[in-house]
């Protein structure tokens, strides 16, 4: 019977290790090669509020009501967002910039201001741009 356990902790063995490679290979597991982040995403949060919310941003204090970042296979990609701010009508905010990717990352060039990282989850899109957190949703 000495052999018993090593036989058993053998099997144990060999299924923990089938395991882990039957993880690593899935059917329908996504590469970055797989990502295609063209098309229009509308923004569901930001810094974790649901849209419609009210944040303030350099002193001010505004309701964002809705977004739009597009992402053209150009090269070229595109954010709008309306807001209200007190005392006010509502504003539409529209920039452009040109991208680069490198898998799912896309590093936005915006016209006339900086750069931004942004990164493309299945159907999300999420940046992170004047220290505020927008995520979208196609």
């Amino acid at each position: 019977m000495p052999h018993a356990p090593r036989s058993l902790l053998g099997l144990g063995l060999l299924s923990a290790c089938l395991m882990l490679v039957g993880t690593g290979c899935k059917p329908g597991a996504t590469t970055a090669a797989d990502i295609n982040p063209i098309g229009s995403y509308a923004l569901v949060s930001v810094d974790g509020q649901a849209v419609p919310c009210t944040t303030t941003h350099e002193g001010h204090t505004m309701t964002i009501k809705s977004g739009l970042f597009t992402i053209n296979d150009d090269g070229t990609c595109r954010s709008r967002i309306t807001l209200a701010m007190p005392s006010r009508p509502d504003m539409n905010v529209e920039v452009k910039a040109t991208y680069t990717r490198k898998g799912p990352e896309l590093t936005m060039q915006w016209e006339g201001a900086g750069t931004t990282l942004g990164n493309v989850n299945g159907n999300t899109f999420t940046m992170t741009n004047e220290s505020m957190v927008f995520a979208y949703a196609k």
